[in-house]
């Protein structure tokens, strides 16, 4: 090809950011739409997520995986639940403990710089990153699910059915499994096993009754899938509740329409929470012709950014 011909690959200039004094949130993610990187990638996925959330045909679900929770992210998720923009939510076990942590009054603290994990650990506390949390927590948070679990049916219930029911038992208006259960949307942790609350679950069956179908929800959560006129997928990190999500469209004959993904994974490692979107393709999880983009940064950091965005636009319609 002659390079003196135009190309159309070269007809959108980058458009430098530019910050002024009082611009809201969305005015600085519309700048971000002229750059290149990581800017322009959140850019993009602001204006994927807000056609998903204002498409009433959508069926919208969220992928929740990471220290979210204890990282200050369980107002968020929350809010979009009780606003109506989330319909379906898989989740980690770890975060649903710590979203009950929380929620019981027991709160995570900053932690230091200056991190000594045997003196911590002398002192009776833990650490998740630069969170930290005391051990008296897991008693209180023991003594609290042994209640719910001693109060639930008899009969067999599925995780989804377990979880409500922790959220019923709640008192807090910013937590999510309260929120879910108050606003009926199911909240799915296939893991449920590797956290504490699967823990002590596991404490109260050596001595107690307590029927738990692993696979109960797969016919509830395939017939959301199934039922869905449109799809679209938020994803917090990868891990579990990530290949639960996408893997649902393989006994569907749809695929998700929308797909975003926050993360600092990478694909080199051909794990599922660092595979590309473009590979979800592959398989039929994400359609040929869906609206998808990955954002390589700390959900963190991106989430309340996109959200805030997107809230502000779907304010203007």
């Amino acid at each position: 090809m002659d390079c003196n011909t135009p190309n159309k690959k070269l007809s959108t200039p980058i458009k430098a950011a530019k910050i002024t004094t009082g611009m809201s949130v969305d005015d600085l993610v519309r700048e971000y739409k002229g750059c290149a990187f990581g800017a322009g990638r959140l850019a993009e996925a602001v204006e994927i997520y807000y056609e998903m959330l204002a498409s009433e045909k959508t069926t919208k679900f969220f992928g929740l995986a990471g220290a979210m929770t204890p990282a200050g992210m369980r107002n968020i998720v929350a809010d979009l639940i009780r606003d109506g923009y989330i319909d379906v939510l898989v989740t980690t076990g770890a975060n649903m403990v710590h979203d009950t942590v929380e929620a019981l009054g027991l709160h995570h603290y900053k932690g230091t710089d200056c991190t000594n994990d045997i003196q911590l650990r002398n002192e009776c506390i833990d650490r998740i990153y630069d969170v930290y949390l005391p051990d008296q927590h897991f008693t209180d948070l023991e003594e609290f699910l042994q209640g719910v679990y001693a109060g639930l049916p008899k009969e067999k219930l599925s995780i989804r059915q377990v979880l409500t029911e922790i959220g019923k038992n709640l008192d807090d208006d910013s937590s999510i499994l309260k929120t879910a259960a108050e606003m009926g949307v199911p909240v799915y942790c296939p893991a449920l096993q590797d956290s504490v609350i699967g823990l002590q679950a596991w404490l109260y069956k050596e001595g107690n009754p307590l029927h738990v179908d692993a696979f109960a929800d797969m016919h509830e959560f395939i017939e959301i899938c199934y039922a869905a006129e449109s799809a679209g997928a938020l994803l917090i990190g990868g891990g579990v509740p990530k290949n639960y999500i996408l893997q649902s469209m393989l006994v569907t004959p749809k695929s998700f329409d929308y797909a975003i993904q926050l993360t600092m994974d990478h694909p080199e490692t051909g794990g599922l929470s660092g595979a590309t979107l473009d590979e979800a393709q592959s398989w039929g999880k994400v359609g040929e012709n869906a609206k998808a983009v990955t954002v390589y940064a700390d959900a963190t950091i991106t989430l309340p950014l996109m959200v805030a965005a997107v809230r502000t636009r779907l304010s203007k319609r």
